[in-house]
């Protein structure tokens, strides 16, 4: 099988910023291994016929949980196998439970730590394994937050996973800049996704305030008076995967001028 394009791995990429970097990434002239959860397989499967027939997007569906070893192992096996070879990997899943820290149950800050933390974790290592056997680079991403910056009220198990993710994109960057492999983090701000929608659900519903509120009241906290859309994020991924980006090993923000750290 003809391996000329290069080839990335997107998590979580049924909808939201997954989605959008799978566009991004397919109209860039990448072949896609999608992942996401079984309840998704309708979306993914969406996604995968819309960027075969817009780019003509060669596309390795796989259904399973980033917090559970095997399946990203499995993942990465599969994409290899069908698409030829890694080049990306882009650990985008994740989750978020906003609750002061008292209210903050163990067993969410549990599913926090296996799905963001854990997950991302995995993605890296497989990643890392299958780009040092080809001995040819590659990158790898992952999702910080601007909650990876700084901290945020009710949002402090959620934040602890995030800087725990900036913290392992910079030591994994050392660990792997040997092999011309680039490992970078995405840190964005309040992006209009299914996820702020969910969230904006919770906070309107214990605040008594009007559907919408909540997310739209972040309009004013960045410089450009704007909530993000997927797009943005995939522009600066793009980037991070992208030959222009080969000296890079950053966190980077995409959050609109909350952050400026």
């Amino acid at each position: 099988m003809s391996t000329s394009k290069r080839v990335a791995i997107i998590t979580g990429a049924a909808m939201g910023i997954g989605r959008g970097i799978a566009l991004r990434l397919a109209k860039d002239g990448y072949d896609l291994g999608l992942f996401d959860l079984p309840q998704s397989r309708g979306q993914l499967d969406e996604l995968a016929a819309a960027v075969e027939k817009e780019y003509g997007t060669r596309v390795v569906k796989v259904i399973g949980s980033v917090a559970v070893e095997d399946d990203v192992k499995r993942l990465v096996e599969t994409v290899v196998q069908e698409l030829g070879s890694l080049y990306a990997m882009i650990a985008n899943a994740g989750i978020s439970v906003n609750r002061v820290l008292h209210e903050t149950s163990t067993e969410d800050f549990d599913r926090l730590l296996s799905v963001n933390l854990k997950g991302t974790f995995f993605c890296y290592k497989y990643a890392a394994i299958q780009l040092i056997k080809q001995g040819k680079g590659g990158r790898i991403l992952g999702a910080a937050s601007i909650a990876s910056k700084r901290g945020f009220a009710e949002m402090t198990a959620y934040s602890a996973t995030k800087f725990a993710i900036r913290g392992m994109t910079q030591c994994a960057a050392m660990d792997y800049g040997q092999y011309e492999i680039t490992v970078n983090a995405y840190a964005p701000g309040v992006i209009e996704t299914p996820l702020m929608e969910y969230l904006d659900q919770y906070h309107t519903s214990t605040s008594g305030l009007p559907k919408g509120s909540w997310t739209a009241s972040f309009n004013d906290s960045n410089v450009l008076k704007h909530n993000g859309k997927p797009a943005d994020v995939a522009g600066l991924v793009s980037f991070l995967v992208s030959d222009d980006a080969s000296f890079i090993t950053v966190t980077y923000l995409v959050d609109g001028g909350i952050c400026f750290d």
